[in-house]
């Protein structure tokens, strides 16, 4: 069977579906077609061309403007068997000289580079001893002096284009105006070409603006609404980035610092324990986040206004890349906009005007009434159709969002003006609550009236009432021990008993909030299209398919099994030194603990699931949801209505895959051709055979693996001692061993030489 883009999708991917305008794009990419695509961050873009550099002959060159995104490119595409390099500034000369000689033998589909990198003799003398069919350049609105992130270096990639011969070119952004646009494909020489135009609205993402008032506490009721959650705080300077982490760190929040005042060294230690879950919160300036894939951000907070809605826009999509919601809050003050107009006022010329420009849309868009997605889609030339989007600050402030506090409040208000009007808001709920503390007794207020009137509320009800009242201006702090004071609106509203409504606060979210009401279809989330996904209990959209069935709904996640996958995976992650979202995303292990896959089918069946990653990580996985589904007693779950696992089990006892795949290559079918065939990557070719090897079976003249072994001697020796001394059943002790100098893919290779000769031997005694 020749490989297909959807064929590569499930296989190697692990999903079922396409998101909108991907499979346009790859298809036009595939006719040789130069493309410019505009797609939301989180909406697909590297499968755009990792894809196409599967099916293509030649080498796919990516140009990416930073090496932390590059990394965590390449850390992902090995987890899934693909091979990739990069060649940059921060590797040594050995690594640099190792990479460049895979790219020459053709044992590597892409290559990740800066655009400076691209622009050098050496790049150039590399290209021309190589196919290249694909030249990538990712935020390619970093090649307009008219976008938010403009960088001179970009401009220079048409040069280099136009020394290679007949190759297509990709570019991506999820920032574009209209200008910028056209300035793109000018910049790039496109001609014959084909523009794919992604909505602009992320679904997912609640929009809110809010008056900035008391800013770090205001950062602390974000903080407080994902609790334990990722979340990123961006503020305008390098001084306010360290105040505000320094006093979150005080607080006891987990949360570091990021900015350009910080050294290299730094600046990646912290970035790397956001990445791979050791820290909760990063504080840090706009220069943190065009490099993260984090796809588990839970809210973003611009503790300042943004220069620009380009760059507003860019700095959310950080939120939420997994598709399941998250918050974006924008605090705005006055002060913030002087601010930024005063350094527009030190710049000149062209660059002057852009920037006014920019802070001009960026005004017009805070200060508008009505639903925020109208004027941020209407800057990027998208009419938003609906009245209300219902998941903005604007829409969500509707009706049906409001509650009566009324008795509440009364009770509270009465309480504050009984006991004197003296006492800060935590005296005042332990009298409500009839909590006898030394201070109660003290003043002897376990006598007054409102003592224990509100056992029926939790004390968090109760503080989270206060703020209520604080807001509708019923209460205010006074002095320096805060304490509450009633104003004349709260004594008319004492007196005329007149109904007091507000906001509904907003919860504090599970992750199984987000993933509750997901469809169970493996269908990944969809931007620009409807697509079923909830915040809180209200549902949006409806889960589509391509046969416009409805499908059903996940069953019940089991907390204690999704947190049992979490530690797992972490561990795995810190052994492998990658982010733990390389192994497994969130949505994955939520599916894991719903489904309870048993076998490496089922598991294959869940969201995410490629072949290479079921084969690298499936067992440790199994072997984890079965220890925990037999001590709870509970059974799996069928997704898909495959078959039981008996009937499963029946199958494989007579026809297993990986025994007529071995069978085929020792009557002479090559890796290359079983691989065309069965529709998977050689890697996965060579797992079947090392399963087959490990049942004893022998592979005649074992030396041929050696073909596929690109380490030098030396290294191989190591290895293969390394097998000898701790056994060959797992490729983790030789990976750590050799601090992963050795990836799994030439790990898996040397294995299966070993395991032959191994069984040759056993066969001559």
């Amino acid at each position: 069977m020749v490989p297909t883009p959807q064929s590569i999708l499930k296989e190697t991917f692990g999903y079922d579906d396409f998101l909108p305008r991907q499979k346009e794009v790859i298809e036009n990419v595939l006719q040789k077609k130069d493309t410019l695509a505009i797609m939301p961050t989180g909406g697909g873009k590297s499968l755009c061309y990792q894809i196409p550099a599967l099916l293509q002959p030649g080498l796919t060159v990516v140009v990416s403007p930073l090496i932390a995104l590059m990394k965590d490119q390449i850390d992902q595409l090995k987890q899934l068997g693909i091979p990739a390099v990069t060649l940059n500034s921060s590797l040594a000369a050995s690594e640099y000289f190792k990479n460049t000689e895979k790219v020459l033998k053709g044992h590597s589909k892409l290559i990740y580079m800066a655009p400076e990198t691209l622009r050098t003799d050496r790049i150039s003398s590399l290209l021309e001893n190589v196919k290249v069919d694909l030249l990538v350049v990712d935020e390619a609105h970093c090649i307009s002096e008219w976008g938010h992130d403009f960088r001179p270096e970009y401009r220079e990639i048409i040069n280099v284009r136009k020394s290679l011969k007949n190759v297509t070119c990709l570019a991506l952004t999820a920032t574009a105006t209209q200008k910028v646009r056209a300035d793109i494909k000018k910049s790039l020489g496109f001609t014959d070409h084909n523009e794919f135009l992604s909505s602009f609205d992320r679904k997912n993402l609640i929009i809110e603006v809010v008056d900035k008032t008391n800013a770090v506490a205001q950062a602390v009721e974000m903080i407080e609404q994902y609790p334990g959650r990722p979340g990123i705080i961006y503020c305008f300077s390098r001084n306010q980035v360290d105040g505000l982490a320094d006093e979150l760190i005080r607080r006891k929040y987990s949360a570091l610092p990021y900015h350009a005042g910080l050294d290299d060294a730094q600046r990646k230690k912290n970035q790397d324990a956001f990445i791979r879950d050791d820290v909760n919160i990063i504080v840090a300036t706009v220069a943190f986040g065009m490099g993260i894939n984090k796809p588990d951000v839970r809210y973003v907070l611009h503790y300042d206004l943004p220069k620009s809605l380009e760059g507003y826009y860019q700095e959310i999509g950080r939120a939420g890349r997994d598709g399941q919601p998250a918050t974006c809050r924008l605090l705005f003050s006055y002060g913030d906009k002087n601010k930024l107009q005063y350094i527009i006022r030190s710049k000149s010329g062209k660059e002057r005007l852009a920037a006014e420009e920019q802070l001009d849309a960026m005004l017009r868009y805070v200060e508008a009434s009505g639903c925020r997605r109208k004027p941020l889609l209407a800057y990027f030339g998208e009419t938003y159709k609906d009245e209300k989007c219902g998941h903005c600050d604007w829409c969500m402030a509707a009706e049906d969002k409001m509650v009566d506090i009324t008795i509440p409040a009364q009770k509270f208000m009465s309480c504050v003006k009984r006991s004197g009007e003296v006492f800060g808001v935590q005296h005042i709920v332990d009298i409500l609550m009839g909590i006898e503390t030394e201070k109660v007794k003290l003043h002897n207020h376990q006598a007054l009236s409102t003592f224990g009137i509100g056992r029926d509320r939790t004390k968090k009800d109760w503080l989270t009432l206060a703020d209520q009242l604080i807001n509708l201006h019923f209460i205010e702090k006074a002095g320096e021990y805060n304490s509450l004071k009633l104003t004349e609106p709260a004594m008319e509203a004492l007196r005329s008993r007149q109904t007091i409504t507000a906001v509904k606060p907003k919860p504090q979210r599970s992750l199984f909030d987000d993933y509750k009401d997901s469809p169970a279809s493996g269908s990944r989330q969809s931007y620009g299209e409807p697509r079923g996904y909830s915040i809180g209990n209200q549902n949006y959209g409806e889960p589509q398919t391509s046969s416009s069935v409805r499908r059903k709904r996940m069953p019940e996640v089991d907390n204690g099994l999704y947190e049992a996958l979490r530690q797992l995976r972490k561990a795995i992650a810190d052994r492998e030194h990658i982010p733990p979202y390389a192994i497994f995303a969130d949505r994955t292990l939520v599916e894991m603990a719903a489904y309870r896959p048993k076998n490496l089918y089922s598991l294959k069946q869940i969201h995410g699931v490629g072949s290479v990653k079921s084969e690298r990580f499936g067992d440790a996985f199994l072997k984890e949801i079965d220890r925990f589904c037999k001590e709870h007693k509970l059974e799996e779950i069928p997704k898909h209505g495959y078959s039981s696992p008996e009937s499963l089990r029946e199958i494989n006892e007579k026809h297993p895959r990986f025994v007529n795949v071995s069978k085929e290559f020792i009557q002479g079918t090559s890796i290359e051709d079983l691989a065309r065939k069965h529709n998977v990557q050689p890697q996965t070719i060579f797992g079947h055979l090392v399963k087959y090897a490990k049942c004893g079976e022998i592979i005649p003249n074992p030396e041929r693996f050696l073909t596929f072994s690109h380490v030098n001697p030396t290294i191989r020796e190591k290895v293969l001692k390394v097998f000898e001394e701790k056994g060959s059943e797992s490729l983790t002790p030789a990976y750590s061993m050799l601090n992963g100098a050795v990836d799994f893919n030439e790990l898996r290779v040397l294995q299966l030489y070993f395991i032959c000769l191994k069984n040759r031997k056993k066969e001559k005694k």
